[in-house]
């Protein structure tokens, strides 16, 4: 039986961190009165704290969906497009048919060009939200609301973020030696070279390891292909965002002056994003993010690859685990998948904010169990929310 939609709250939840992510400050990096740090490497603004949008969804019989975003800066803004606009558009209606909502949120401002950022972020709160309630209300989870899909799939180790060349390989043997055997490293903190950092890596793990380089949207093309030819000898498993992400045209010229696999798409809101590219550009790994797509434009983004034979390897979610268990569910179903993102520094300390039995473990991601997401934030989690 499905119940109308009843109130929708929003909330963000903050974390201090020991560590700044990315690892610690380079010489030149300052915080700033907020909090946040602008990395020297890729020019891109990060919080020194680790944060994220919740939304909780309730309908009229009692039910309770939870979505998450982004709230790595700005968090009022989603908060704002929730509160003001959109929450009035979803109260009264129900969850059975998520992508609905979401297309209609989403027409209702395309005539006015708001078809990314804050906007469709907070369109992604509210549909990982809707998906949830709808998989509890059919007593299924998010996965069989999909057609169903797999248990458990390959992960790999995302993010080695220790001062020395030594000591981000000697952590990446340490989750060799955990089971897992596929990483990536950050272009922007390796501070000896890209080539330099693949080689040591290549040397700490050995010829069966998969190395991928994360070259964070900050190279003119030739340099791009300057960078990639450099760690070409040590057999890349692949390049992930080469260029800025608005020069397709620079996509393009890599894309096709490479044999190294290219992989982008993190950034992308909708599938409309994925069609500016695909047609111009050798994409061979597609990487969606499911705080910025919700489960709707996820899944659209999914078929796609899979209409043009592209591998799939969704970016992490970098937050409390609501988003992390909506891109596991999604990503379960799709048919070219080959693996997901784990974001160990975030994950690991962050296992005591859900309920439910969601883990990634010896290389491999587990679905959690359950209905819905199959998970919700725990009564810690709970106590550090604060509604805005």
């Amino acid at each position: 039986m499905n119940s109308p939609v009843a109130t929708i709250e929003v909330f963000t939840l903050t974390q201090s961190r020991k560590v700044p992510y990315l690892g610690a400050l380079r010489e030149g990096e300052v915080v700033n009165p907020n909090g946040y740090i602008v990395r020297k490497g890729n020019r891109t603004v990060y919080p020194t704290f680790d944060r994220s949008v919740l939304v909780r969804m309730t309908t009229q019989a009692g039910t309770v969906g939870w979505g998450e975003t982004y709230g790595i800066v700005a968090p009022g803004a989603v908060a704002a497009l929730i509160n003001d606009l959109l929450a009035g558009f979803v109260i009264g209606r129900d969850a059975s048919d998520p992508s609905s909502i979401y297309d209609d949120l989403y027409d209702m401002m395309r005539v006015r060009g708001y078809t990314g950022g804050f906007y469709v972020d907070a369109l992604a709160a509210l549909d990982i939200a809707l998906w949830d309630i709808a998989g509890q209300e059919a007593g299924k989870s998010v996965r069989d609301l999909l057609g169903g899909g797999v248990d458990s799939f390959p992960a790999y180790v995302s993010g080695l973020p220790e001062k020395t060349l030594q000591a981000r390989g000697e952590l990446a043997r340490y989750w060799q030696d955990q089971g897992f055997n596929a990483f990536k490293f950050a272009t922007p903190v390796a501070d000896d070279g890209p080539a330099a950092e693949m080689e040591n890596l290549r040397k700490v793990l050995g010829p069966e390891a998969k190395i991928a380089a994360d070259m964070h949207w900050n190279q003119t093309p030739e340099r791009a292909l300057e960078l990639i030819a450099e760690m070409a000898p040590f057999d890349p498993w692949f390049a992930e965002a080469p260029v800025w992400t608005e020069d397709i045209a620079g996509l393009e010229q890599v894309s096709k002056g490479t044999d190294i696999p290219i992989a982008v798409g993190e950034e992308w809101r909708t599938h409309w994003d994925m069609r500016a590219r695909i047609e111009r550009c050798r994409i061979a790994i597609v990487q969606p993010e499911m705080g910025h797509k919700g489960i709707t434009n996820f899944i659209r983004i999914g078929g796609l690859a899979a209409e043009h034979d592209i591998d799939v390897i969704p970016h992490a979610t970098v937050g409390a685990g609501i988003f992390l268990a909506a891109s596991l569910q999604a990503s379960s179903t799709l048919p070219t998948l080959k693996g997901h993102e784990f974001q160990h520094s975030i994950f690991e300390p962050n296992r005591r904010l859900l309920s439910g039995d969601i883990d990634c473990r010896e290389g491999l991601y587990h679905l959690p169990s359950g209905t819905g997401l199959g998970v919700k934030p725990s009564e810690a989690a709970l106590g550090l929310l604060e509604r805005i």
